[in-house]
């Protein structure tokens, strides 16, 4: 069987580095060690549900686009497409939606997160939520359905979408016959939460983020940001604190190592801060100078785009026709 890795990535503000380590490098690393194809696209139409801002949309979306190209992906060897670029995905969400089961949306964990928040607050359950909020799931079983996907890489924290999808799928295969591949998650071990500048999970909605191509006065700003705790420069001190984890992203073996020594015998928080500050600049040089690249030249975005587009509508259309066929429409 061939397989498909999907990737997809939501434009709805500037990406920061827990997005990098979190996401995107360990998805191209594995779409460098899997055989079969690989897909990353850019869920635009999922921003809308938390983007109304027109300029920034075009913004995000570029953003996104450039970052993706300057951490190293290479269209030669796999599709990276707009979602919006390929109604094929809109059409099968509507025919998903029409199998769905409410109650398996009202299960999904940021629909309950928000009823939870509403009902605490003694609002209305549905107090601003919209039917893109609700109906998010569907539309995302549609990315991964419309592709033939695999496997699907994703945090922790977001393998139910695939659990999902993998549902409706079920469902879908059952009342029609076999139609769809029943998707997995791939989940990095290897990775563990992110920490932002104050311990919590690095996210925009903390506003706790370190922006991973933000200029060198602007990192090392937010370096020196990174909540330490008390202690005197010749203290020893934990290696299991959030500066720490921060330079590991960023560091080699050896520097690694050294620095663990230094914990040992005790370093000022100045200091860690400031060789923070060296291996995460010296990891981020070059490609945030292509991200500036590509940024400042969106017509060539706009050629990888493309380019990707017409390969995943290629891919899509078979899909929807068999999906056309087994629901009992004609294809003409």
């Amino acid at each position: 069987m061939n397989e498909t890795i999907l990737t997809g990535i939501k434009p709805t503000g500037k990406l920061h580095i827990g997005n990098y380590f979190g996401a995107i490098k360990p998805a191209l690393e594995l779409a460098k060690e899997r055989q079969g194809s690989t897909m990353f696209f850019i869920a635009d139409y999922h921003a809308l549900n938390f983007l109304k801002d027109r300029e920034k949309f075009k913004e995000y979306t570029y953003d996104v686009a450039a970052t993706w190209l300057a951490c190293g992906l290479d269209d030669e060897n796999l599709v990276f497409y707009r979602q919006s670029d390929v109604p094929e995905i809109f059409e099968l969400n509507w025919i998903l939606s029409n199998i769905t089961p409410k109650g398996l949306m009202n299960r999904a964990h940021a629909y309950k997160a928000i009823v939870e928040n509403n009902l605490s607050e003694g609002k209305e359950s549905d107090d601003g939520v919209n039917m893109g909020l609700y109906n998010y799931p569907i539309l995302m079983t549609a990315d991964i359905l419309a592709m033939n996907s695999t496997y699907v890489p994703v945090g922790d924290d977001q393998k139910q979408h695939v659990e999902i999808a993998r549902e409706i799928a079920r469902i879908f295969n059952n009342t029609y016959g076999e139609t769809f591949i029943l998707p997995k998650e791939i989940i990095s071990k290897n990775v563990g939460t992110i920490p932002g500048l104050d311990g919590r999970k690095m996210s925009k909605s903390y506003n706790n983020t370190i922006t991973l191509f933000c200029d060198e006065q602007e990192l090392k700003k937010k370096i020196n940001r990174i909540v330490t705790d008390s202690s005197l420069p010749d203290e020893p001190k934990s290696t299991d604190c959030y500066i720490f984890k921060i330079y590991s992203l960023f560091a080699n073996k050896t520097q690694i190592e050294e620095m663990t020594r230094k914990f040992e015998r005790g370093i000022s928080w100045g200091e860690v801060k400031k060789e923070t500050f060296e291996v995460a600049n010296s990891y981020l040089k070059d490609m945030r100078e292509k991200y500036n690249y590509y940024i400042s030249h969106p017509e060539i975005i706009e050629t990888f785009l493309k380019k990707g587009a017409v390969l995943a509508r290629e891919k899509a259309s078979e899909v929807l026709k068999k999906v056309r066929e087994n629901i009992g429409k004609v294809n003409f």
